[in-house]
């Protein structure tokens, strides 16, 4: 792709077929899914998805040069959202006032079979 005016950070995992975050006038956008440190997939309870996603954007984000605390906006998909108030505990340790917009959806079923989280998110570059 030639858009020279973008800025991608690669996924880590070389078989990927999406970039970990990208980036455009300081504004960067990335989506994260419940990976592990190790690059394995958290298929455990909603509580230990929801941690190792939002670790996972902590990363993403720090290695693109932004942090936590510039995310502007914050989309959770979750498959129950009966899950919605275990997410928002988990969440509460990786935000803070004044909190990012967020919206947070309802979805049938995500890309594998037992993953209850992902999350896209929006933040300036610090």
């Amino acid at each position: 792709m030639a858009n020279h005016d973008l800025h991608y950070t690669p996924d880590p995992d070389a078989d990927s077929i999406s970039s970990d975050v990208i980036g455009f006038n300081g504004i960067l956008v990335s989506t994260q899914i419940p990976t592990r440190a190790d690059g394995s997939l958290e298929l455990g309870d909603i509580t230990l998805q929801s941690e190792c996603t939002l670790q996972a954007l902590k990363v993403a984000l720090e290695k693109a040069g932004s942090s936590m605390d510039r995310v502007m906006h914050l989309t959770i998909y979750l498959t129950d959202m009966a899950d919605r108030a275990a997410f928002n505990e988990v969440y509460k340790r990786f935000f803070a006032k004044p909190w990012p917009v967020r919206a947070a959806v309802g979805v049938a079923a995500l890309a594998v079979e037992g993953m209850r989280v992902e999350v896209t998110a929006m933040a300036a570059k610090a």
